[in-house]
């Protein structure tokens, strides 16, 4: 028998190129997302580059009777990885409560239903927004917490605290928090990649949309940071790099192998690259010239932040591989692609 994991959010950007590695690992997989932000044809693409078919239940993590009854009927479920969140910093100082509703209720229904259905195991989706702005770079695990620049950012402290306090209450639940910093790129198949519902909220998206021409014109959010050429820093990483890290976290968990029950990743490249170097890397390797302006800056950014992989390095046993040539050229390709497919 295969060990069987569940996906929470798994038609998702992360969460579909995460299935297709624990596909290819060896566990068979159960999907549950409500579609917010993503499609159901995905399961399909899935499908296409791993040759194998998830499980899939279209499921909002906050019907938690839905959730029990699913437990229920897929008996066996070791262990979850929790990617199901509302996700857009900008649209979350707008909207505050229904982050703090889908984010917060979404893990809490989990970790309550994982000691009665005997799932051992959490992998959490978390993110180097709970480091706010560092004050050293590159940023270790160690770095303190800082108040969150954002109700997104804010609920991935408050999860990761969550966690913490289950886990130390005496559940009979293990966990590992991954940080990850900023995951872009698509599946080298191209059948797989980010596709948001409406106006996308990351940037990759938004610069391979304007280059195709659905959107007219890229907006960069403030050149006068402190940083070389003004514009803000970030830790991109490739997806499906990113992706194989969750596996090596749920090999690591069930394999018993955690130091403690509760364990903490960075997981980024270690190089900080600015808005700007990142759409000069996208012109060089796809040879396709954008229409971008600069504007203010955006409320909830950060100003710089890289990760210090060095833990995820030497304790997983995880590297990212991917240069950031060959990931926007496998974004480019994705959006090609879907230009195929006729979606727009």
């Amino acid at each position: 028998m295969k060990n069987r994991i569940l996906v929470t959010g798994g038609t998702g950007y992360i969460g579909s190129h995460t299935v297709v590695e624990l596909q290819n690992s060896g566990y068979e997989v159960i999907i549950i997302d409500n579609l917010s932000n993503s499609n159901a044809d995905v399961v399909d693409n899935i499908e296409k580059v791993s040759g194998i078919r998830p499980e899939f239940f279209e499921l909002d993590c906050l019907d938690y009777n839905g959730l029990d009854q699913l437990f229920t009927k897929m008996k066996g479920i070791k262990a979850i990885i929790h990617f199901a969140a509302s996700k857009a910093v900008g649209e979350s100082v707008e909207k505050p409560l229904l982050y703090y509703k889908n984010n917060l209720v979404s893990l809490i229904n989990l970790l309550d239903l994982m000691p009665k259905h005997g799932i051992e195991g959490i992998v959490f989706s978390s993110s180097c927004t709970v480091y706010g702005q560092p004050d050293e770079l590159p940023v270790t695990e160690n770095a303190p917490i800082k108040k969150a620049e954002s109700p997104y950012g804010n609920t991935k402290q408050i999860n990761e605290e969550i966690i913490r306090d289950t886990v130390a209450s005496g559940a009979p639940i293990k966990a590992i928090m991954l940080r990850y910093f900023n995951p872009i790129g698509a599946h080298p198949t191209a059948f797989l990649g980010e596709l948001p519902n409406g106006v996308p909220q990351n940037l990759v998206p938004y610069i391979t949309q304007t280059a195709i021409g659905i959107r007219e014109q890229l907006s960069v959010f403030g050149d006068d940071y402190d940083t070389p050429d003004g514009t803000c820093i970030r830790d991109f990483i490739n997806v499906v790099d990113l992706a194989k890290a969750h596996v090596i976290a749920i090999n690591r968990i069930l394999e018993d192998k955690q130091k403690e029950k509760v364990e903490v990743f960075n997981i980024g490249t270690g190089i900080g690259l600015s808005i700007l170097d990142l759409i000069n890397a996208f012109e060089k390797s796809t040879g396709v010239k954008l229409n971008y302006k600069i504007v203010g800056r955006r409320a909830g950014d950060i100003e710089k932040v890289w990760a210090n992989p060095d833990f995820a390095n030497n304790e997983l046993g995880w590297k990212a591989g991917t240069s950031i040539e060959d990931t926007l050229l496998s974004a480019w390709n994705w959006q090609l692609k879907l230009r195929e497919r006729g979606i727009q």
